[in-house]
């Protein structure tokens, strides 16, 4: 038995990898329910986003243009959520369910019609995918011992996607508790009427946090169809969006929590890719199939013993009806 085979260097790169879109769309809904709009579309908005960057790329050779197409997809889906939830005042939950349904198709039948590829955008090569960054001495410091191997195998080796969501985790925990601007929006997501009655528009923070939501899941869902992998294939998000949305709750709506929180998602996921070292590390052989099946296990788990533990912001799923 070699327990230690478990946190293996090449584990835990796949761990950081495949914990990247987690933590852009933990991070997106944490803005978004921070404000107070529940956002179970997080699924659809990376999909739809994995797509159209994924088309874009694939038809004009640039990963760059991708992405922002991906970005404006998923914008488009919030709009339609910030629309449906804040301004008509909907239900959210429906919304979120909605745009899911809506990505799942729409996604497919566009590719079809574009690509005829049964679903699929062609492979992407050359400057239609984000290419690995070396860091500056990396090379020169992997025959360093212990930590030589950490940073040129471990931190240096990925695309900027997964820098920018690294940063995105102090950046998120500075702007929501260190600026005035987070301030309101957490309190717009617990009273809604004292920010209304400090002369605070209670729908634009709500339509900004929406946005920012859009942003991210943007960014993850070209991350998925440009980065970790080389195109797009039906449901490549493959329940992403929901694990994200456990990872939330589990982190309480804190920012370095969800770092957290998606990373252990993402070592089940890289765990799950190597039975070879399962097997090596327990002594015994696990049915690849349970492996595949412990992130969702782990989002059931989490949904039903921490639901109640974990207090979401009072206002939140509440649409806003200003007092005459």
């Amino acid at each position: 038995m070699d327990i230690l085979a478990l946190f293996d260097l090449s584990v835990l790169d796949s761990t950081v990898r495949l914990a990247t879109p987690l933590l852009l769309a933990c991070l997106a809904g944490l803005f978004s329910e921070r404000a107070g709009i529940f956002d179970i579309g997080l699924e659809g908005k990376m999909l739809f986003a994995a797509f159209f960057s994924a088309a874009v790329a694939a038809l004009t050779g640039s990963v760059w243009l991708g992405l922002l197409a991906g970005i404006a997809a998923s914008m488009a889906l919030s709009g339609i959520h910030g629309l449906a939830s804040i301004t008509f005042r909907g239900n959210q939950l429906i919304s979120g369910v909605a745009i899911n349904f809506l990505a799942a198709g729409l996604t497919v039948l566009i590719a079809q019609d574009w690509f005829q590829q049964g679903g699929r955008t062609p492979s992407l090569i050359g400057g239609g995918r984000f290419e690995p960054i070396v860091l500056p001495f990396a090379e020169a410091a992997r025959s360093v011992p212990f930590i030589g191997p950490i940073y040129a195998e471990l931190i240096s080796g990925h695309s900027i996607l997964v820098y920018v969501a690294l940063l995105a985790v102090p950046g998120t925990w500075w702007l929501l508790f260190r600026t005035r601007f987070g301030l309101r929006l957490r309190a717009v997501g617990e009273n809604p009427a004292a920010v209304d009655t400090a002369g605070v528009s209670v729908v634009g923070l709500r339509f900004v946090a929406v946005g920012i939501c859009g942003v991210l899941c943007g960014i993850a869902g070209a991350y998925l169809a440009t980065g970790l992998q080389a195109g797009f294939v039906k449901d490549m998000t493959a329940g992403r969006g929901f694990i994200a949305l456990a990872a939330l709750i589990f982190a309480k709506w804190r920012p370095w929590h969800a770092l957290w929180a998606t990373l252990l998602f993402g070592y089940l996921q890289a765990i799950a890719l190597r039975p070879d070292i399962i097997e090596g590390a327990l002594g015994f052989r696990v049915q690849v199939q349970l492996l595949d099946a412990l992130p969702y296990i782990l989002t059931v788990v989490i949904l039903a013993g921490f639901v109640g533990k974990a207090i979401p912001p009072r206002a939140g799923g509440e649409p806003y009806v200003k007092e005459r």
